[in-house]
């Protein structure tokens, strides 16, 4: 038996279920933090979208079928409640989730958690003008180095297609960073 395996039957176990969520939480939290980080920018609205990811993943754990891998479960659920996020802050703001996250950037200087440079500035600036889905492909691949298996779970994707986004994001990106 894995060790995902033993964790996921200890999370289902009513006697076992708060040591075992903690040491989900233990194992997975960097890693998630860092998605949702990639795609949120402000390292506050990071914490704030990873505490609401570990509530639906701890009231719903119930429901997992075991179809994908936990983590990959946890990273769609992760990815949804950024996008989420992001869609409600911007409407809350009356502005496009792209000025947002226009201005997400520029706060990113003034940000104490952030520790880029002005390079990592404009490699945000550009894979902000992505589509949405080649941003969430590029963020997987470039920064968290995941598999094109593991984040076609995450997105319920193709790996062929998924390979097809990186490319093309690569090209946009290179694009607009010549431009500058």
């Amino acid at each position: 038996m894995s060790q995902e395996s033993i964790l996921l039957a200890n999370l289902k176990t009513e006697s076992k279920k708060e040591i075992a969520f903690s040491e989900l939480v233990s194992l997975y939290k960097e890693r998630l933090y860092w998605h949702i980080r990639n795609i949120v920018k402000s390292h506050d609205d990071a914490d704030d979208v990873l505490q609401n990811t570990f509530i639906k993943v701890y009231k719903n754990i119930g429901s997992f079928k075991g179809d994908s891998k936990l983590y990959s479960w946890m990273y769609r659920i992760a990815t949804n409640e950024a996008i989420t996020f992001i869609n409600k802050r911007a409407k809350q703001m009356q502005i496009s989730s792209e000025e947002l996250q226009s201005l997400a950037i520029d706060n990113l200087k003034s940000d104490v958690y952030f520790e880029g440079d002005e390079i990592q500035i404009k490699l945000q600036r550009a894979i902000a003008t992505l589509p949405e889905k080649q941003q969430l492909v590029f963020n997987m691949k470039y920064f968290q180095d995941l598999k094109y298996k593991d984040m076609s779970e995450i997105l319920e994707t193709s790996e062929g297609a998924l390979k097809a986004s990186y490319h093309i994001a690569i090209k946009k990106i290179e694009a607009f960073l010549l431009n500058q």
